[in-house]
């Protein structure tokens, strides 16, 4: 979707920006097929889904039929294997163009959910959840937030108790993306001592009797399927256990970094939205006899909104490079993210004051985006704890 003004198509739009030699021919070609699949199969459809709540499960199985929801899996259990955050970064810009962020955390939801899995799970379980999942044939979310508390992982308080074959499950836990109808549940429960050393990770199924959930209304991502989940002596068998007994917060920890990347792009990109569609806007309207991008305020607005996007994609891709080459720089990754949302909600705003009414009516992209801000700023580590993490990283 390129903006649009009274001289033809905008120079700065959704793809303007520095041309990084990080990006390969093989990149371009994703991007270009993941466009062709986003701008046929999600953008013409985002208003209905969003008012609807959801989105047909067939999309998932039409995502992975395009190789995005096996991309970066392995290729035996029906993936495509590609261990290069560039493509992470590809992907998260291109699904964040509808400006719709609940289809995205949705579809993508088994990018949380399946990676312990196939990071500490046995043989068994991966053969048996991985392929169904990567086809979009399954839906796996992951279950770690609780009512009590969101950002202290460390301090669940869902419990399960080896009895037998089986454990038993009892607790409850809160926002879960993908809760409705996902099929499989990777949740963080306590079965030892309190703390970091005492969670394990078990395997439940949506259909396991004394499991319940409830559909929970947000402000934004109307259209994923967000739940609170209720574990009413659920009997989960001892082989549904995912790696060892009491070493479940490791599971957790594995797949921050890479997620981390992947939310800072989808910020971002978010943020080039809100820049595309003002610009367009400002470019059009009219007032006091010129055009609104001509008044001096305007366009320092749009001046200060490309600074922070600019320097945001520089430090996004530096992190890349960086966990392309082995390294696992957690205070940048953390201090990334931050980055990136503070530049999504800078631009979000000032897209809505530039565009005024209209952009405060639904179906606008920065309508929903504006809404959208502060999930993207609390999940996958909300800044205050990104920040004390990064000071801690940092020896401070």
């Amino acid at each position: 979707m390129l903006a649009k003004f009274s001289g033809g198509e905008s120079p700065v739009d959704f793809d303007h920006r520095y041309k990084s030699p990080l990006y390969t021919e093989d990149h371009r070609a994703w991007r270009a097929a993941l466009r062709k699949f986003v701008e046929t199969e999600i953008m013409p459809h985002v208003d209905e889904w969003d008012e609807a709540g959801e989105f047909p499960r067939e999309l998932y199985k039409k995502a992975a039929a395009v190789g995005l929801i096996g991309l970066g899996y392995p290729a035996e259990y029906g993936g495509t294997p590609v261990d290069d955050p560039m493509y992470s970064i590809v992907t998260s810009e291109e699904l964040a163009r509808p400006g719709a962020g609940g289809i995205n955390a949705s579809l993508m939801v088994h990018g949380i959910g399946l990676p312990p899995v196939l990071a500490i799970g046995s043989p068994e379980m991966k053969q048996r959840i991985a392929p169904q999942v990567l086809a979009g044939e399954k839906i796996h979310a992951l279950a770690i937030t609780e009512p009590s508390g969101g950002s202290d992982v460390a301090n669940i308080k869902t419990r399960a108790v080896r009895e037998g074959d089986h454990y038993v499950v009892n607790g409850s836990k809160m926002f879960i993306t993908g809760g409705m109808r996902a099929d499989y549940y990777t949740v963080a429960v306590r079965t030892g001592e309190a703390g970091s050393k005492g969670i394990s990770l078990l395997l439940l199924e949506r259909d396991m009797p004394g499991f319940t959930r409830t559909s929970l209304k947000k402000q934004g991502w109307w259209a994923s399927d967000t739940a609170a989940l209720y574990f009413d002596n659920v009997r989960v068998p001892a082989e549904n256990l995912i790696g060892e007994e009491n070493r479940g917060f490791i599971g957790i920890m594995l797949n921050f970094n890479r997620e981390r990347i992947g939310m800072a792009a989808g910020a971002n990109a978010y943020a080039r939205v809100c820049f595309e569609d003002a610009l367009a806007w400002a470019r059009d309207r009219q007032t006091f006899g010129k055009r609104l991008a001509d008044h001096q305020v305007i366009r320092h607005k749009f001046a200060e909104m490309f600074r922070k996007i600019s320097a945001t994609q520089a430090y996004l891709e530096q992190c890349a490079v960086r966990v392309a080459a082995g390294e696992t720089p957690v205070a940048d990754l953390c201090m990334l993210k931050v980055q990136a949302t503070l530049t999504m909600e800078f631009c979000a705003r000032e897209a809505m004051q530039i565009m005024g009414g209209t952009a405060y009516m639904r179906g606008c992209r920065v309508e929903r985006i504006y809404r959208e801000v502060r999930v993207n700023a609390i999940g996958g580590g909300s800044e205050e704890i990104m920040r004390d993490l990064a000071a801690r990283q940092l020896g401070i």
